[in-house]
């Protein structure tokens, strides 16, 4: 196993950005960026041995500089979405960007996927590892306390690419990463994804409202288009009309996950049928955001000048729940001072 390191260019403001090369024993590859975090690519063979890209993205930092929806980035300081761009903490209200007006979205216009992380190469006898830092200061986007951030890749010979998410904070604050990387296990600019067949450890979603926001319901998936406890082949059921399906324009929902103890728990697994590629996700998170790239439309042209069309990839991004700060009764994602912010979320590899 090693790790290679080499310029990946510079951002407008003149900072440099390195490219972090992981290669395991066993064909995998994992190149990541500190702009952003980002996952640049994944590459992993199929059932014939057939080495190819599982992650959508670009080809050079430009790419990423020039805006595009979250490839492959560490979303914070709060992924996914806030209910009015607002919350209220210590009976203080705190108001923030709305970037999906009136909501925001992933941290805000200069969230986490925009920052140049400070990143450190570490190896260890079953693994080799990126460690990249950040410190968010108070007030960042509307955010309270400065929030430490590390987020760790790790790639082992097991194929598993495991990210653990560490933070504290010097004043009582929200937090919630997670890691929006976009897989089509056929190759990445292939296709749609909608022949993968997915599996989703949960037996309840959050329902939301027309603009995607929860309305604090814990609702069951039995009898849904959104029960995925036995394989579905995602294309089967995405045109239903099922509210949900119809206000998201296909799945981009929050289930809950049946999580026991403090280990990574199995929380979803997706099988490309025609390369024999499998992906299993585990946690210590409790839910996961399902998206299938419902708004990707052709606009963006990725690596090699392939154009990503509509449900080109999927997103699993382990979190807490959508709009936590504003529902009591969700599981808390405030962090205060003296406490430790950790999380992992394992992504790992095979063929069948």
């Amino acid at each position: 196993m090693n790790i290679q390191r080499k310029s990946f260019g510079k951002t407008k403001q003149g900072e440099a950005v390195d490219l972090f090369t992981l290669s395991n024993d066993k064909g995998m590859t994992v190149a990541i960026t500190n702009y952003g975090g980002i996952i640049v690519s994944v590459i992993v063979p199929d059932r014939t041995g057939k080495t190819a890209d599982v992650v959508l993205g670009f080809d050079t930092l430009d790419g990423y500089l020039a805006g595009n929806p979250y490839f492959g980035c560490i979303t914070g300081r709060y992924a996914n979405r806030i209910g009015g761009a607002k919350f209220t903490l210590g009976g203080k209200t705190y108001e923030l960007a709305k970037t999906h007006a009136p909501n925001t979205l992933h941290g805000g216009f200069v969230g986490f996927d925009k920052k140049v992380w400070r990143a450190v190469e570490k190896k260890a006898a079953d693994c080799i590892a990126v460690e990249m830092s950040y410190l968010s200061k108070d007030g960042e986007e509307g955010y309270p306390g400065n929030l430490d951030c590390r987020v760790t890749y790790s790639l082992d010979n097991s194929n598993a690419l495991k990210i653990d998410y560490f933070a504290t904070t010097d004043k009582e604050t929200v937090v919630n990463l997670t890691n929006h990387s976009y897989f089509n296990l056929a190759g990445e600019g292939s296709g749609d994804i909608l022949k993968h067949e997915l599996t989703i450890f949960a037996d309840k979603f959050t329902p939301t409202d027309p603009n995607s926001i929860p309305t604090g319901e814990i609702a069951p998936v039995k009898g849904t288009p959104l029960d995925f406890t036995s394989p579905h082949v995602i294309g089967e059921r995405t045109n239903e009309p099922f509210e949900q399906l119809v206000w998201a324009k296909g799945y981009d929902h929050n289930w809950i996950l049946r999580r026991q103890g403090n280990s990574p728990d199995m929380a979803a697994k997706v099988y490309e049928p025609t390369t024999g590629r499998a992906m299993e996700v585990l946690t210590t998170e409790p839910a996961i955001q399902f998206y299938a790239g419902n708004f990707l439309d052709g606009t963006v042209k990725g690596k090699g000048g392939k154009v990503y069309n509509h449900r080109f990839g999927l997103c699993l991004e382990t979190q807490h729940y959508p709009d936590s700060p504003n529902h009591p009764n969700f599981p808390t994602t405030v962090l205060k001072p003296g406490q430790e912010y950790k999380t992992t979320t394992v992504y790992r590899f095979s063929t069948k």
